[in-house]
């Protein structure tokens, strides 16, 4: 086969149903992989988080969110809303963006309701959240997430940060390397008969974020539906709050597909191998970011193992 040549496959073989694969798809994936390393490395907490974070919350809400104890229900619900928009840059949240790729790729060679992705997304997304939130106001605060103590070096909270993030950044990894090709699709009998399964499956994995999530706004709403014990409470909050977490990457998706007239869908379908790139290199940065995060500068951050870091 000539260098550069695509390599066919059937339409729906691909994890997105993204067509022809890229013929250099190893090159792609350790590029990718390496961006994921590189923005590991850069990311700044304080900066994402307080500069950005706080700083939206407490414009959209009016008063210092962290500071200002949750008062009602209904305080809870808007919180869990804002928190969860003020959040959508956050290390716990910035893999969403990766959902963003394969969402576009499913629009493009063909003229789709744009809404529809979104709503699978959505509920698999609010299926986790839900489900969490109940299990937070029925638990309360015996949930590891209260948990600092630190035996080990790692409190039960990190743990399971550590775990919740691991395997989501994991099972990225997993779909950019099927999206490329480079794996075999296990469920491609499945995914040829239901081709929405891999968008509710992201969206799954968005609501998962909630379950390791330490952002500080998040563990104000988290302790509010965990003392209130309101099982209806937790789950509308926990679900605005992944709702919110999706609101500017549901944006940046209706901005490419409908605002520039059809041009990014075009460029798409005009070589079909570039859904599988784009939707692969998006996985996989979002995978390797994840889990490079959430578990191996973790450890750096505790001075268990090596691992470089900028702070600023």
């Amino acid at each position: 086969m000539a260098v550069g040549q695509q390599i066919p496959v059937h339409p729906q073989a691909g994890f997105f149903g993204a067509g022809p694969y890229p013929a250099r798809r190893a090159v792609i994936a350790l590029t990718a992989v390496v961006a994921g390393f590189v923005l590991t490395a850069i990311w700044s907490a304080p900066f994402v988080d307080s500069v950005i974070g706080d700083s939206v919350a407490n414009g959209l809400l009016g008063y210092d969110a962290k500071a200002t104890p949750i008062s009602s229900v209904l305080a809870g619900t808007l919180f869990a809303f804002v928190s969860g928009l003020a959040g959508s840059f956050t290390a716990c949240n910035i893999a969403a963006f990766g959902a963003v790729a394969p969402l576009v790729g499913d629009q493009a060679g063909e003229k789709r309701s744009a809404l529809k992705p979104l709503g699978w997304i959505a509920a698999g997304m609010l299926t986790v959240s839900v489900v969490y939130g109940v299990i937070v106001a029925l638990v309360g605060t015996r949930m590891p997430q209260f948990d600092t103590a630190k035996t080990t070096g790692l409190s039960p909270r990190s743990v399971q940060s550590m775990i919740a993030f691991g395997v989501v950044g994991l099972v990225f990894l997993l779909m950019g390397l099927i999206a490329l090709g480079i794996l075999r699709n296990p469920f491609e009998g499945f995914t040829r008969r239901h081709p929405a399964a891999p968008l509710v499956l992201m969206g799954a994995l968005i609501g998962g974020f909630l379950i390791g999530r330490p952002y500080p706004l998040f563990r104000v709403m988290f302790r509010s539906a965990a003392e209130q014990h309101n099982v209806l409470y937790g789950a509308a909050a926990f679900a605005l709050q992944s709702l919110g977490n999706i609101v500017v990457m549901a944006v940046l998706f209706l901005i490419l597909t409908r605002a520039t007239g059809g041009r990014v869908q075009r460029w798409l379908a005009a070589k079909p191998a570039r859904i599988a790139t784009v939707t692969g290199v998006a996985l996989l940065v979002g995978g390797t970011f994840t889990l490079l995060y959430w578990d191996v500068r973790v450890l750096g951050r505790l001075g268990i193992i090596w691992f470089p870091m900028i702070n600023w």
